[in-house]
């Protein structure tokens, strides 16, 4: 087991992936190096987690494998507060095999992500917000010199918060766009349909309590039964009925194709920050 685990940025979703690598015992609080940015914050997480956190990111360098864990626009930022390329470059040479960076900065490529940190074998990592519930994906593109080992180690550190899978980088833009921006997606139509429910005469409470329960079936029967969504959509909808009343709207309204959009505009807009 490495000795050091660094984390550069450690956030909501940060600690959402941490928490479960410590309570599986994949990492000891005793191995964990964390930097945030402010004393404020390293202060109540140093006791909320029971380990070390400060604000001293140059310190994470020591660590054998590094999540990084910042917003994507503050990289450059941190390249600079860590002493360059070569301070970097340095570190990984200090270490008896090259150290793992971990990233999960959106949009931000390996080749970008190899040039920031020489020396450094990196993995880059798509996880999406239902890893704060345990019910995640993730998916991950290694750049080149992984060892299996490295690879194996990653797969059991993001295991904890929900399915892992394997991709060419190439598939990630398009990975983000439906798994991590889709939550967004889907809570615009859980309010969207709490709003109707409330039109429609139930009290707002209710109407969002069930609005929730209702996607959250739907979506345990696809998956369970492995169902495709129109066979679903068959077995609710009769002749002349409610269900075919409001998919008639829904289809007028182009509320699909609006969809797919989104998800394919999301997609080009992580090219583009990449």
């Amino acid at each position: 087991m490495p000795s050091r685990f660094g984390v550069i940025g450690l956030g909501r979703m940060a600690q959402a992936l941490v928490l479960p690598m410590l309570q599986s015992g994949l990492l000891q609080r005793e191995q964990l190096i964390a930097a945030v940015a402010s004393e404020r914050s390293a202060h109540e997480l140093s006791a909320s987690l029971a380990c070390t956190v400060s604000t001293d990111a140059v310190a994470c360098l020591q660590a054998d494998e590094l999540l990084l864990a910042l917003k994507p626009q503050q990289l450059d930022g941190l390249i600079g507060q860590l002493g360059g390329g070569a301070a970097i470059a340095a570190a990984a040479e200090r270490a008896e095999t090259p150290p793992l960076l971990i990233s999960v900065l959106a949009g931000v490529s390996l080749q970008r992500l190899q040039s920031s940190f020489p020396g450094w074998h990196v993995v880059r990592t798509v996880p999406n917000t239902p890893a704060l519930v345990r019910q995640g994906l993730v998916g991950l593109s290694y750049g080149e010199g992984v060892s299996p080992q490295q690879r194996q180690r990653v797969q059991q550190l993001f295991g904890g918060v929900g399915e892992v899978l394997e991709l060419p980088e190439s598939q990630l833009p398009a990975f983000l766009a439906l798994t991590s921006s889709g939550p967004a997606f889907v809570a615009l139509v859980a309010e969207a349909m709490a709003d109707g429910a409330v039109a429609a005469g139930l009290p707002r409470r209710l109407a969002h309590h069930l609005a929730h329960r209702t996607l959250a079936g739907t979506a345990a029967l696809l998956f369970d039964q492995e169902l495709h969504p129109g066979e679903l959509k068959d077995m609710v909808t009769s002749p002349a009925g409610a269900t075919i009343a409001g998919i008639r709207v829904l289809e007028q309204t182009n509320l699909r194709s609006a969809l797919m959009e989104a998800v394919v505009r999301a997609a080009e807009r992580s090219r583009e920050l990449g």
